[in-house]
């Protein structure tokens, strides 16, 4: 008689709600990932500079994601991921109602970059921190897998129904679709089962000092401090090239609006299969390889786009090199989340993401302010090089440590922590 199959995350109904929860949000998010950057450049006629701006202030806030971190580990996460949601909904449709009175600008643009920003990083820091506490500690990668397969459907789906939207009833209205989104997620975080048993009592402290203990914390744990450092060099790398991807694809190379959402939502396909096919990959190979070649082929998956020109044959390659470069990034993001994840102590998986947060998104507004001034010492083409070549520099880190020859997550050891290492 066969042992019975073990259960998978989709057994536990708190996790199905917050699965779907992120899900409908983040394909909501793509829509607005087409309309934004399609409102600002073809109806404002924002200039390289404006773009520039617009990059950093959405990615401004992520700077405070320390702050968000301790408040999730002090309070209980559910109740702020539906004030994240509202907040997004209540910015986003804001756009469309100040198209209609002919007020919208570039500086109403900026305003909801940054609001949109806030949620974001308080809605991270909390969902990522909840999920160990929904599943099984057996069941965590199998959890990973699913959200990350769930969100390269969503984004694809939504940059490809973005795309559609822009075209049939302007940017400006798109975004109202994103609105819808996340009032559907706040719904679904509102049903979840409770009470919520994630937050572990201990004594209170300055918000200060929690911060100031997280981040010792981290520094303390070789394997997470590692991933977090090759984390925050290549998300810079990524920034730089980011903050005109758009631009580069609408103008320079001639894209329209629908076929930039086909690449980006096709080529978001491949990020479905890396995610579901990231325990597969960890298995065979090892996960500590399954990271490392996730991070090597994201500079090796810019070339096409530097070589490229306008035409279709450009945007089918342009496509596929994307599709790749998505598929090895969902594989280890998945992979690497699960890693930290496992390795926390439950007491700081907050603050662990959010140190996380801090370096790697925290840095994209210095990215968008260099990408802005490369651009004005060189062009956008040799911007998007120079952001190439920074994604090589995470490679180096993680081949010089100890991850690559990691075959399996290991067991969580204990770290010093003085205060709360005695309370918890």
């Amino acid at each position: 008689m066969k042992a019975p199959r073990p259960a998978t995350a989709w057994s536990a109904p708190a996790f199905r709600l917050l699965l779907g929860a992120d899900a409908v949000s983040l394909s909501g998010s793509a829509v607005s990932a087409v309309a934004l950057p399609a409102l600002a450049v073809l109806e404002l006629r924002a200039s390289t500079t404006e773009v520039a701006v617009l990059a950093f202030l959405g990615q401004l806030p992520n700077a405070f994601a320390l702050w968000a971190g301790a408040l999730s580990d002090r309070h209980p996460k559910r109740p702020q991921l539906i004030a994240s949601d509202l907040a997004s909904a209540s910015a986003l449709v804001s756009i469309p109602a100040a198209a209609v009175a002919g007020a919208l600008t570039v500086g109403h643009l900026y305003a909801v970059a940054i609001v949109l920003g806030a949620a974001k990083v308080v809605h991270g820091a909390a969902a990522i921190s909840l999920l160990p506490a929904l599943v099984d500690p057996d069941q965590l990668h199998d959890a990973n897998s699913k959200i990350g397969a769930a969100s390269s459907v969503a984004d694809s789906a939504g940059t490809n129904a973005g795309a559609a939207l822009v075209g049939a009833v302007g940017p400006a209205r798109s975004v109202l679709a994103d609105a819808l989104s996340f009032l559907a997620s706040a719904v679904l975080l509102w049903r979840m089962p409770g009470p919520e048993t994630d937050t572990v009592p201990r004594a209170r402290t300055s918000l200060a000092r929690d911060i100031a203990d997280g981040v010792r914390y981290v520094a303390r744990q070789p394997t997470i401090r590692t991933v977090i450092a090759a984390l925050s060099t290549l998300s810079f790398g990524l920034a730089v090239m980011n903050t005109y991807w758009a631009y580069y694809l609408l103008d320079r190379l001639g894209a329209s609006p629908p076929a930039y959402g086909v690449i980006m939502g096709v080529g978001g396909s491949g990020g479905v299969a890396g995610a579901l096919l990231a325990p597969r990959i960890t298995a065979r190979i090892g996960i500590g390889p399954t990271i490392i070649v996730g991070f090597a082929v994201s500079p090796l998956a810019q070339v096409p786009l530097l070589c490229a020109g306008p035409g279709l044959r450009w945007q089918i390659v342009l496509t596929a090199a994307l599709a790749v470069q998505l598929f090895w990034a969902t594989a280890a993001g998945t992979s690497q989340r699960s890693l930290r994840q496992a390795l926390c102590d439950p007491v700081f998986q907050g603050r662990m993401q959010s140190a996380s947060t801090t370096l790697t998104a925290g840095a994209r507004p210095l990215a968008a302010a260099t990408a802005g001034g490369l651009v004005l010492l060189l062009d956008v083409r040799a911007t998007l090089a120079i952001g190439a070549l920074l994604q090589v520099v995470p490679v180096v880190v993680l081949l010089a440590s100890p991850i690559r020859a990691l075959r399996t997550i290991p067991a969580r050891t204990a770290v010093p922590h003085p205060r709360e290492g005695a309370s918890s």
